[in-house]
């Protein structure tokens, strides 16, 4: 898990409006995040099966996300994918 202030700030940058927490942008922002900080992890620890689960499970749900985004609005998919280095 990413502690409070971590996500608070990951918030802050990917936000659309003053309260929003749960965007597209925003959750696939966290889960960037978590999904670099598992794979570290499981760097480390490679017999891990239970993290590595839960890390395709998180892969998954970005990956669905992404292609809500591209679907509904291009213009911000494209911004978001720059701005946190992934592939198209």
């Amino acid at each position: 898990m990413l502690k409070k202030s971590k996500k608070k700030k990951i918030i802050e940058q990917h936000r659309t409006h003053e309260t929003d927490t749960g965007s597209a942008e925003v959750q696939i922002a966290i889960l960037t995040e978590e999904i670099e900080r598992l794979a570290a992890h499981l760097k480390k620890h490679p017999k891990d099966n239970h993290s590595r689960r839960g890390l395709l499970g998180m892969v998954s749900q970005r990956r669905n996300l992404l292609e809500w985004l591209k679907n509904s609005n291009e213009k911000k998919y494209n911004k978001l994918i720059k701005d946190l280095g992934l592939k198209k």
